[in-house]
C-alpha cells in the first residue's frame, strides 16, 4: 500500500514545482512588458488613424485612391504605379539637386525615432523599409511641389503621359487624408539639404501654400504661426480666423436646432457674409443670419470629415471646424434646406441636386464636449426667434395658407372678400344713421 501512495506525492509534488515554473513564467514576462512599456503618446504625436466609428461612416473619405503618403497606406497594391513613379521622381530629384543619396539616407536616419514619434499608432515596418518609405514619399512630394510652383516646361514628358488631369485632381485629395501624412518638419528638412546651394526657389512653406492654395481662401501668409504640423493641420489653419480672434470655448454644447426652412418660415432672414473670408464667421443680429458663401461639393465630403477626425483626436477641446460643419449639419436636414440657401447665394451647389445627406450624416459620432461660444450664442438666439409667439402666427399663416400659389390665390381672394363686405358692412349701417 505504500508505494501507490509514495507515487501519488511524487505527482503532486510535479506538480506543484509545475505551476510554480509557469508562476514564474508569467511574472517575468509580465515584468518585462511593464519594464519595457512606453508612453502612450509623444508630445510630437499629430498623425492617427481615423476611429473606427467614424471610418464606418464612409470609409472612401479616409482611404487614399491613388498614391499612399506615410506608413498606414504603405504597400497597398492598389497604388503600386505611383510607387514606381516615386522612385522615377527620386532620380530626377538627385540629378537636379546634385546630392549624393548617402547623405539623403543619413539626413532621414536621423531623424527616424522623431518621425515615428508622430504616429499614433505603432509602425511595423523595419528600420530598412521605414527609412526607404520616408525617402521616396518626402523626395516625390518635393520634387513635385517644385514642379507645380515652376509650371510650364518643368513638367515633364514623363509627368503628362503619368500624371493625368484626374489624377493630379485626386492626388491633391490624397495629400488631404489623415492617414496619408508625412510630419512636414522630415519633408522641409529633405527640401532644405537639397536646395542649400540653389536660389532660385522659395521655401518650401511657400511651395505648400502654392500647392494648395485654392484652399487659402482667407489668403494667409506662409508665415503662418505655429508651424505646420502636416498638410491637414495646414487646411485646418487655412480654415481659422487668426489666432487672437478665435473665440473661447463654451463647456455647454446645442444638441438640437431648427432647420433654415423652419427659421425661414418664422421670418428669420439669410444673408451672405461678404464682409469675412473666413468660412466660420458667421454672425446674427436683429433676425438676420448672415453666412460666409460655401461650396457643396465632392470634394466638401472629403476635407470635412479629415478635418474634424483629426480634430477628434488632436484638438478634442478646440474643435472649431468641427463646430462649424455641425452648424451646417444643423441649418441643412432637407432638400427644402439645400435649395433655400442656394437661392440665397449663400451655397454653392456643385452636386447638381438638393441632396443634403452627407451634410446630414457629419454629426454622427462625433464626441464634443465643448462649443465655440459665438456659435452657442448664436443657436440660443436662433431657437428663441423659433419659439417667440409672435414669429409663430406668421409660420403658421404660411405653412397653411401660402404653401402654394393656388393657395395664396384662394387666400388673397377670402381676404378681399372678407374686406369688401365689411366695407359693405360699415357703409350700410353709416346710411342707415
Amino acid at each position: 500500500m505504500g508505494e501507490p501512495v509514495s507515487a501519488e506525492i511524487q505527482q503532486i509534488a510535479n506538480a506543484s514545482i509545475k505551476d510554480e515554473y509557469q508562476r514564474a513564467n508569467l511574472v517575468n514576462d509580465i515584468t518585462k512588458e511593464v519594464e519595457s512599456l512606453k508612453p502612450l503618446s509623444s508630445p510630437e504625436c499629430c498623425i492617427y488613424k481615423v476611429p473606427d466609428p467614424l471610418r464606418k461612416l464612409n470609409e472612401e473619405a479616409y482611404t487614399p485612391q491613388v498614391i499612399s503618403i506615410g506608413p498606414f497606406h504603405h504597400g497597398n497594391q492598389k497604388l503600386q504605379i505611383m510607387e514606381k513613379y516615386k522612385v522615377r521622381y527620386l532620380k530626377e530629384f538627385m540629378e537636379r539637386v546634385k546630392i549624393n543619396l548617402e547623405n539623403l539616407v543619413c539626413t532621414i536616419e536621423d531623424s527616424e525615432e522623431s518621425v515615428r514619434q508622430c504616429y499614433a499608432e505603432v509602425i511595423p515596418l523595419s528600420r530598412y523599409d521605414f527609412l526607404k518609405m520616408i525617402l521616396m514619399d518626402a523626395s516625390f512630394i518635393v520634387e513635385l511641389f517644385v514642379r507645380n510652383w515652376r509650371g510650364g516646361s518643368a513638367w515633364t514628358r514623363d509627368d503628362r503621359k503619368v500624371l493625368k488631369p484626374w489624377l493630379a485632381a485626386r492626388m491633391v485629395l490624397d495629400f488631404m487624408l489623415l492617414e496619408n501624412q508625412l510630419p512636414f518638419f522630415i519633408i522641409e528638412k529633405l527640401f532644405e539639404l537639397a536646395s542649400a546651394s540653389r536660389r532660385d526657389l522659395p521655401s518650401f512653406t511657400e511651395l505648400t501654400f502654392r500647392y494648395f492654395e485654392f484652399y487659402n481662401i482667407q489668403n494667409f501668409s506662409p508665415n503662418l504661426e505655429p508651424k505646420i504640423m502636416h498638410f491637414v493641420d495646414l487646411l485646418r489653419k487655412f480654415y481659422l480666423p487668426h489666432p487672437q480672434s478665435l473665440p473661447r470655448r463654451k463647456s455647454q454644447i446645442v444638441e438640437h436646432m431648427y432647420g433654415a426652412t423652419q427659421l425661414s418660415e418664422v421670418g428669420l432672414k439669410f444673408e451672405v457674409n461678404r464682409s469675412s473670408k473666413c468660412l466660420l464667421d458667421l454672425h446674427y443680429e436683429k433676425g438676420v443670419l448672415k453666412i460666409p458663401r460655401f461650396t457643396l461639393d465632392n470634394c466638401t465630403e472629403l476635407y470635412a470629415r479629415n478635418l474634424m477626425a483629426f480634430e477628434q483626436c488632436h484638438y478634442p477641446n478646440d474643435s472649431y471646424v468641427t463646430d462649424y460643419f455641425l452648424m451646417l449639419h444643423f441649418l441643412i436636414q432637407s432638400e427644402k434646406d439645400v435649395g433655400l440657401l442656394g437661392r440665397k447665394g449663400i451655397m454653392v451647389n456643385g452636386l447638381g441636386n438638393n441632396d443634403a445627406t452627407f451634410i446630414n450624416s457629419l454629426g454622427t459620432s462625433i464626441v464634443y464636449s465643448t462649443m465655440s461660444s459665438n456659435y452657442y450664442d448664436i443657436c440660443n438666439k436662433l431657437k428663441e426667434f423659433y419659439e417667440d409667439p409672435s414669429h409663430g402666427w406668421l409660420a403658421s399663416l404660411r405653412r397653411d395658407y401660402l404653401r402654394t400659389p393656388w393657395l395664396v390665390a384662394s387666400t388673397t381672394a377670402a381676404v378681399t372678400l372678407l374686406i369688401l363686405t365689411f366695407v359693405q358692412a360699415v357703409c350700410s349701417i353709416l346710411q342707415v344713421k
